[in-house]
């Protein structure tokens, strides 16, 4: 049994000339495929020869994900490589604050200690080679770290590491010289904590032809963990566009763990034990049809719905998704449910050339963030909760008053257990007897949140009856991180490629197969949240929110 998923999209889009900032003119994505195949080098033929299937696992969707994922694909899941993908744009501020404390930190710490420790001598054994962004910010650090364990279990692991990505060094030069936010226009943020540009597959690629068993890079698009050990083990040329393309759809498939194996799926009460949850496999072959699976007697579920919807996710226009390596249709992918098999075959993707520039994220400091949780109960709690919210609130104000502090500049107040989020739909707020204050509020000063975080307990003695507890103690006062996406030549960014500590070569791109015109993704509508109001989808997705409230406490 099969279906075909159609993306539709525009036909025709906009094309971005990053060094003016304005829309120029439409391009039609026809044209674009002619171009690009037109232009193509006559001494790259795409590649023909045939090689067995790889097998590639993902164990970590984010930095925090379950350390169960590990040894089921080590052992059940018959792998030639393992990914672990860790970063976000969150995540990369968090581990650049650890870094400026100390020098030997700024890597995610999990992959030495939980993910690959226990496991190194199997890994080993089985020839499983790894491939992880776990570097985050230091990853020659990060390798460094895990060579010591390496030694300890007299393994002769080779250890390679791809820099490049850490633009920090230049953050000055591009604040002198205007760059702007390729979104919203804004100017150049003052306060940047990290900057990094989005690295692709090849020079993963190339530290694995170099003979690394292991691969740690520091910010790179997820999906190229994937792509980079499929070009090493096919020779894929870098005109092969649609086989790119195909090695891309796979990693974007599996880069998020359990999530195409049914974690958060839309119909979650089919999926089964979520307690054992199989992490995905992808089994591509060197034409670029892949199939994906999890290990057998895992939890989960795979099925064209779960893939789906992974495939869908953060890809903006499905006809345009933009990677350093290749820029993806989507809008024709075939996904078909294989019979006798929890497994499901995918293909149809297509590429065209890439953009000559590089995306960069980076982050900066916007001010402070405090959240109290206090659960309520008793008749009428919910109006009990949202009173003692508002005059927390308002006593608060007028010290800032007192003081000559500015007021919040945002406030998030919900009280859970009332359907606040139902809005005027709301059904029988009036008959809550028990409920949880969510009161989160920011700041740009520091100080005007460490009052705010002392008023809390207080309400628990002067104001109504029923406030049970304040969850976690006093609230803790937050950096609030933002993004500012910028666009940078590919041609200006040096890659290196170090192997158990010393420097092996520089990374030499061929910039012949890219296109200098960046070609945009579908401006996605986004409704105006009122002044003063804050959420949490203005700031950061859903695996970055997951990320910040695991990981906060521990930078």
């Amino acid at each position: 049994m099969g279906w075909t998923v159609f993306l539709l999209a525009r036909s025709c889009i906009s094309s971005w000339r990053p060094e003016t900032g304005f829309l120029r003119h439409t391009v039609c994505r026809t044209c674009i495929r002619q171009l690009s195949v037109g232009s193509v080098e006559q001494d790259c033929p795409p590649s023909t020869q045939r090689r067995s299937p790889i097998r590639i696992g993902c164990a970590s969707g984010f930095w925090g994900d379950t350390a169960a994922s590990v040894p089921q694909l080590v052992y059940g899941g018959k792998l030639d490589f393992l990914v672990f993908d860790y970063l976000s744009e969150i995540t990369m501020s968090l581990l650049t604050a650890a870094k400026a404390k100390s020098p030997s930190l700024g890597y995610a710490p999990d992959f030495i200690h939980t993910a690959m420790a226990p496991y190194l001598k199997d890994l080993h054994k089985s020839g499983i080679r790894v491939v992880s962004n776990a570097g985050g910010t230091n990853p020659l650090a990060c390798a460094a770290a895990l060579h010591d364990i390496v030694k300890k279990n007299g393994l002769d692991l080779k250890i390679a590491v791809v820099t490049g990505d850490d633009l920090m060094k230049q953050k000055d030069a591009f604040k002198e010289a205007g760059i702007t936010d390729m979104d919203s226009g804004k100017p150049f943020p003052d306060h940047v904590q990290s900057m990094n540009a989005y690295l692709g597959a090849r020079p993963i690629s190339r530290a694995l032809d170099l003979g690394a068993d292991i691969v740690i890079t520091g910010r790179c698009v997820d999906s190229s963990l994937v792509l980079g050990p499929l070009i090493h083990s096919f020779g894929w040329k870098r005109n092969d566009f649609d086989l790119l393309a195909a090695g891309s759809l796979a990693g974007h498939l599996i880069e998020c763990g359990a999530q195409c194996t049914g974690g958060i799926y839309t119909d979650w009460y089919l999926v089964p034990d979520w307690h054992n949850i199989g992490f995905p496999i992808v089994e591509c072959t060197s034409e670029g049809k892949f199939t994906i699976s999890k290990p057998q007697e895992t939890g989960g579920l795979i099925s064209f719905g779960t893939v789906a919807e992974q495939l869908v996710y953060e890809i903006g226009d499905p006809e345009h998704y933009l990677l350093p390596d290749v820029s993806c249709d989507f809008s024709q992918v075939f996904i078909s449910e294989l019979q006798d098999a929890e497994a499901v075959s995918v293909q149809g993707a297509q590429g065209v050339q890439p953009s000559s520039f590089y995306k960069v994220c980076a982050t900066y400091l916007d001010g402070y963030r405090a959240t109290a949780v206090c659960a309520v109960g008793g008749p009428r709690s919910a109006e009990k909760g949202r009173r003692t919210a508002e005059s927390i609130l308002k006593r608060t104000r007028e010290m800032f008053t007192q003081l000559g502090l500015e007021d919040y500049s945002a406030v998030h107040l919900q009280i859970i257990g009332a359907e606040d989020v139902y809005g005027p739909h709301t059904r029988g707020k009036d008959l809550v007897r028990e409920a949880v204050i969510w009161l989160g509020v920011q700041h740009k000063q520091k100080k005007a949140l460490e009052i705010f975080a002392r008023e809390i307990a207080p309400a628990g003695t002067g104001m109504a009856p029923g406030l049970t507890a304040v969850v976690g103690g006093r609230p803790r006062v937050s950096p609030v991180l933002k993004p500012f996406f910028f666009l940078y030549p590919r041609k200006n960014v040096n890659i290196d490629i170090f192997m158990d500590g010393k420097h092996i070569e520089a990374f030499v791109d061929d910039h012949s197969f890219t296109v200098d015109e960046y070609i945009s993704a579908v401006e996605p509508i986004t409704p105006e949240v009122p002044k003063g109001v804050w959420t949490y989808s203005n700031l950061i997705t859903l695996k970055e929110l997951t990320t910040f409230w695991l990981l906060l406490t521990n930078v």
